[in-house]
């Protein structure tokens, strides 16, 4: 081992980790997860490190990782209540003491870290060769979200598992090979020089539990911890809307949702607060936020009206757009939408949110809009962890890559899905944060690491002279958006402003929903989406409030 530290130390280069972002304030990253974990830790060496610190640290023997022989040495273990030390900085002395695993020794496959479980990072997973390298992933949840279909659970014409895959069933190794392995964590800092990642274990909100740290030495590193939602900086928004990007998002939609029906109903609510909260606005004319006001048109249209008959007359539903809805789409189809999502009482507001409060949001104009549900869909950007690695940015501020989605400052680093860019010395533009680009760029890495391994350069620092072959070149394959009552748009033109086939109305939706049913990943979910979409054909959405 001293020998493999030894020799990657002579390749070691000045500036060696990735990043510098040591926090003074209880900083979070809500980069691929609705957890709130702590800001990741990029330093090369800390000074005036706090050894206060260390008399709240308790001592554990072994952590053991199920019954694959993996074993940690005696490790600290960090209080959930000792914040300082959650978020404070490490010292490079202490980070190194961290258990974990080890640097693959000759002999061993070389070991591939994946960080994060989303679209890019779980098409990478899905195809890599675990006969040639070890895999290990690094995410705060431990299942991929379909998430096209995601606004169809947060009325009930889906359950919430059916857009929901567990990452050990993508990869079937990393539940079943002894040196292949998922850690439920989230990456607190990362050092280029020694091939390593520092982590914390995470849980869920508003449960107690005790923090781990480890680490665990790489021979390649694919980030692909995704992004974060837009909020442009305005007040209110992190506090009192709803994101839709996770599982547990839809979830507390649709609580909020069926909680707002049913309190609604009680003797003594005033009509103008039964109107404020039976008023969900949606802000945000994308994909995302037309799908979410179109399911909702239908819940009402066909549920609510039959349900909770003594409110239906208050309940409706507003899209606040700053632009135009569905900018990216044939201008045809935008028309197309603007007037479905009007004829099924779906209140379209061309404005500019400047705060948001617990019961209104203020417009740029002045004008208060009272809301019981806020659902705020206006984009992603770069995550805090993202934004404190010390690497080349691309426009718009992701990591930037090569052709080859390398990070070109840094040694066996790649990057992919929303948090990676292209370089602006590539020409190449920075692709849409959409799922195809991020699938796409998997299944690449994938065909990128097979040939690396065939020609020896999986282990650390031995791909320098590698014959990488084709760059990766994307090709848009279209768009598609449902919009309510059985009716969908589909875009097949490949960039905006070209020529090409565009659909709206009844057919495109049995194409929307037919693509979409053969990309679900797993039979079993593929399964699950067909009957749930029966089930509410036949007998209606469920309003069920469990929670």
């Amino acid at each position: 081992m001293a020998l493999v530290r030894a020799a990657r130390s002579s390749f070691r280069r000045s500036g060696g980790a990735i990043g510098n972002y040591a926090s003074e304030r209880n900083i979070f990253c809500e980069g691929i997860s609705p957890f709130r974990h702590p800001a990741p830790v990029f330093e090369k060496a800390v000074t005036g490190f706090n050894s206060s610190y260390i008399p709240s640290t308790q001592m554990i023997n072994q952590l053991s990782f199920g019954n694959r022989g993996m074993k940690f040495t005696p490790q600290y273990q960090f209080p959930h209540a000792a914040a300082e030390t959650v978020g404070g900085a490490d010292s490079k002395n202490e980070r190194s003491s961290y258990p974990g695993l080890e640097a693959t020794k000759q002999g061993e496959k070389p070991r591939v870290v994946v960080l994060g479980s989303g679209w890019a990072a779980c098409r990478f997973l899905k195809g890599i060769d675990t006969s040639m390298y070890d895999v290990v992933c690094i995410a705060p949840r431990n299942h991929m979200v379909f998430t096209p279909l995601l606004a169809s659970t947060c009325v009930g014409t889906l359950e919430f598992r059916s857009v929901a895959e567990p990452v050990t069933q993508i990869q079937k190794a990393l539940a079943k090979d002894p040196n292949s392995y998922f850690f439920l964590a989230s990456c607190t800092g990362v050092d280029a020089d020694k091939h390593e990642v520092y982590c914390e274990t995470v849980g869920d909100r508003g449960v107690s539990h005790e923090h781990y740290r480890f680490k665990v030495a790489y021979d390649k590193l694919v980030i692909a911890s995704g992004a974060e939602p837009l909020t442009f900086g305005i007040k209110g928004v992190e506090e009192h809307a709803f994101f839709l990007r996770e599982v547990q998002n839809a979830q507390e939609i649709r609580k909020k949702l069926l909680m707002n029906l049913m309190v609604s109903e009680t003797p003594g609510i005033s009509e103008e607060e039964k109107e404020r909260l039976l008023h969900c606005v949606v802000i945000g004319g994308g994909p995302t936020g037309v799908e979410f006001s179109g399911e909702l048109s239908d819940f009402i249209m066909r549920d609510v009206r039959e349900r909770y008959a003594h409110v239906k007359n208050y309940i409706h539903v507003t899209l606040i757009e700053a632009n135009e809805i569905l900018s990216s789409f044939d201008v045809g189809l935008r028309e197309y939408a603007t007037k479905h999502l009007t004829k099924v009482g779906v209140r379209l507001v061309h404005g500019v949110v400047k705060e948001v409060h617990p019961d209104k949001i203020v417009l740029s104009d002045g004008s208060d809009v009272p809301y019981g549900l806020l659902v705020w869909s206006t984009g992603v950007g770069p995550s805090n962890f993202v934004k404190s690695l010390n690497v080349p940015k691309s426009p718009g501020g992701r990591i930037g890559i090569d052709e080859w989605l390398r990070v070109p400052s840094v040694e066996d680093v790649f990057a992919i899905g929303d948090c990676a860019g292209f370089l602006e010395q590539t020409g190449k533009p920075v692709l849409p944060a959409l799922a195809q680009v991020a699938e796409r760029q998997g299944k690449y890495l994938v065909k990128l690491f097979t040939d690396i391994g065939k020609q020896n350069g999986g282990k650390a620092l031995s791909a320098k002279d590698i014959t990488l072959g084709d760059p990766f070149v994307y090709k848009h394959l279209g768009s598609m958006a449902t919009v309510g009552r059985y009716k969908a748009l589909v875009d097949l033109r490949q960039a905006k402003g070209e020529k090409g086939v565009s659909l709206a109305g009844f057919t495109s939706w049995l194409i929307w929903r037919s693509a979409y049913l053969t990309r679900v990943i797993s039979w079993r979910n593929r399964f699950y989406v067909a009957m749930n979409w029966g089930t509410t054909l036949i007998f209606g959405r469920d309003n069920t409030k469990i929670g």
